[in-house]
């Protein structure tokens, strides 16, 4: 859908046509963002569905503040023309993330986005530059350490998608009901002073045929890792974060910004880890470090 992805133009011609008075807006949010944050060598998001009530767009921002790189992958589904289609949401913190990308670009970080299914529509501009954002339709990141990472968003390897999208599309309107019921749940869990806690995420545990999917999926991507001769892969698009060996090739899924609160980072000595974002705490590990995981399989 053209339409949902022109939303990112009206920003990106204010980058050309108002040097100064971007600049000074990039000085009042560096001081905003200048609180201490671990700077890294990549991160690595997928699944933020902007233009959903599910984005945890303010959750999403204060990571990105907390975690300044010099290389940012965009791993598809960032805009959700799917629900957009349906029903026009964009609310003034989804402005803010958008713009906190192209402010990233414009200050030198490199900023790739690999479009997903939800985002396809962006699939056509693979190739051009949109206020400094690449947009590619997979890319290839080498680590500080040396590895080749092959940077897809998965939804070719997902049978639904590919052989029956009414499929996928009934899929999308109840998996949106499920997030719907969880918001209500974790506003009453907040009040009474519990955590956050993801009502699909323990679903997709407790249902065999759902992790026989992940499962089939993982073991797909890795294989076609490995027959392009790469060491590894990132992905996202199934919403569940994780990082292992899979026949000799680093799996890699930075998980979502809906559920999961998740990213891929890399230090600058190349080491791989999943981190999990709570307002007000610090990054939850997820997995060891992707160094540990290669080493008791080598």
């Amino acid at each position: 859908m053209r339409a949902a992805f022109d939303a990112f133009l009206p920003f990106t011609e204010g980058i050309v046509d108002s040097g100064a008075l971007e600049t000074a807006r990039d000085a009042i949010h560096d001081a905003d963002d200048a609180h201490g944050g671990q700077r890294v060598r990549t991160v690595f998001i997928s699944d933020i569905h902007l233009g959903t009530p599910g984005c945890q767009a303010h959750a999403l921002l204060d990571f990105l503040k907390d975690h300044p790189c010099d290389n940012l992958y965009l791993v598809g589904d960032i805009v959700d023309g799917w629900q957009l289609r349906k029903r026009w949401f964009w609310p003034q913190a989804h402005n803010d993330v958008v713009q906190k990308l192209l402010r990233a670009a414009r200050k030198g970080c490199r900023v790739i986005y690999v479009p997903g299914n939800h985002d396809e529509f962006a699939r056509d501009f693979a190739g051009n530059h949109f206020g400094g954002i690449e947009v590619r339709n997979e890319a290839v990141h080498v680590t500080a350490d040396g590895r080749s990472l092959w940077v897809i968003h998965g939804d070719y390897f997902d049978g639904v998608i590919q052989c029956a999208k009414w499929l996928a599309y009934l899929g999308d309107n109840l998996y949106e009901f499920t997030l719907r019921l969880n918001r209500h749940l974790n506003h009453m869990r907040s009040r009474l002073g519990l955590p956050y806690w993801s009502l699909s995420a323990y679903l997709k545990q407790k249902v065999k045929k759902a992790l026989n999917y992940v499962t089939d999926f993982e073991a797909a991507v890795a294989h076609e890792a490995k027959r392009r001769g790469h060491d590894g892969v990132v992905c996202g698009h199934i919403h569940r974060a994780e990082m292992r060996m899979i026949d000799g090739v680093l799996y890699c899924n930075d998980g979502d910004w809906v559920e999961s609160r998740s990213a891929l980072v890399e230090h600058f000595d190349g080491r791989l880890e999943l981190l999990s974002w709570s307002e007000g705490q610090d990054p939850i590990r997820l997995e060891q470090p992707a160094t540990a995981l290669q080493k008791e399989h080598a």
